[in-house]
């Protein structure tokens, strides 16, 4: 009775929460510099969960969070920590190949490809417009002026780089 309630609990914080998945990633046997990365899957964002894999995955390739070279989980380990079909995470790895930004090396794995993401820049870019469109958008809709949310912008750049220094 009582796992049976807690598989629901589960059941329900997948269906209803974003699934994150925190991954020491390695090459052969030594961790890469401590990297960690982070996947955020939302079943719920209306965003198909292939190209939520896919555009992370550029995402961090382009900050160069993944640099080439390095190796990606395999497509069932990746699956299993994010709760999904390996199908899924078969497509996005196909997708990334197509790019440019992976390549598989037979019987050894997925890999960043040399070149990294060719268009590394462009894709930054492109995910901070997404992200200030989306930032404006709720700013209108909460009737916060733009000077407001530019004042606003450059005191959280202030606080983060005052934090940077005392690291």
């Amino acid at each position: 009775m009582k796992s049976q309630k807690l598989k629901s609990r589960v059941d329900t914080r997948c269906l209803n929460c974003i699934n994150e998945l925190i991954q020491e990633l390695r090459v052969g046997r030594r961790s890469l510099r401590g990297v960690t990365v982070q996947i955020h899957i939302s079943p719920s964002d209306g965003v198909p969960i292939y190209q939520q894999i896919v555009n992370q995955i550029k995402y961090l390739v382009a900050a160069g969070r993944l640099s080439a070279g390095e190796e990606l989980s395999p497509i069932r380990v990746l699956a299993e920590q994010l709760l999904v079909n390996p199908n899924t995470v078969a497509r996005a790895y196909r997708e990334l190949e197509a790019a440019g930004i992976v390549e598989k090396r037979r019987t050894a794995g997925t890999y960043v490809s040399d070149q990294g993401s060719p268009l590394a820049r462009r894709e930054r870019v492109k995910i901070l417009t997404g992200r200030i469109d989306a930032l404006l958008a709720e700013a209108r809709h909460m009737d916060v002026a733009l000077d407001e949310v530019i004042k606003l912008v450059q005191q959280r750049h202030a606080t983060m780089e005052s934090t940077r220094t005392e690291e």
